[in-house]
C-alpha cells in the first residue's frame, strides 16, 4: 500500500505519492498551506482512476479530455507524465523514465497506490 507524504517546501508544502517500496511515484506543486495540499491529494485520488492517457510522444496523438495523464519527453529525452484534474490543473508529475513502458508502469502505480493511501506529515524536510 502506498502513502502520501506531505512535507515542507520552499514557500509552502508539497506531497509525494510513494509506492509500498518507498519509491516516489509522483510529486505535487507547492501549496501555500495544509488545507490546499490535502485538497491536491484528494484530487489525485479522485482523478487518477478514470484519467485517460494522452501520449504526446506519438505523432498526431489524440487529444484527450481532462482528467488525463499526459506523457511527454523532457529535454533530456526521458519520458514523464503529468496528471491533470478535470479543470486542467496539473496535480502531480513524475520523475524521468528512460523507457515509455516504465512511464506507463508509473501511471499504473499511481492508479494502484493513490486510492486508500494514508497521509503522513513530515515536520521538516528529509535530508
Amino acid at each position: 500500500m502506498g502513502k502520501f507524504v506531505i512535507k515542507p517546501a520552499k514557500n509552502g508544502l508539497k506531497f509525494d505519492l510513494k509506492a509500498g517500496n518507498g519509491e516516489v511515484i509522483a510529486t505535487s506543486q507547492v501549496y501555500k498551506g495544509d488545507k490546499t495540499c490535502r485538497a491536491g491529494i484528494n484530487s489525485v485520488i479522485k482523478n487518477s482512476g478514470n484519467a485517460k492517457i494522452e501520449d504526446q510522444t506519438k505523432e498526431n496523438f489524440e487529444v484527450q479530455t481532462n482528467p488525463k495523464f499526459e506523457i511527454y519527453q523532457d529535454k533530456a529525452g526521458e519520458y514523464r507524465f503529468r496528471l491533470k484534474a478535470r479543470n486542467g490543473q496539473i496535480i502531480a508529475v513524475s520523475e524521468g523514465y528512460k523507457a515509455l513502458d516504465s512511464c506507463l508502469n508509473g501511471i499504473a502505480s499511481v492508479r494502484k497506490n493513490a486510492p486508500g493511501s494514508k497521509v503522513e506529515v513530515l515536520e521538516q524536510e528529509e535530508a
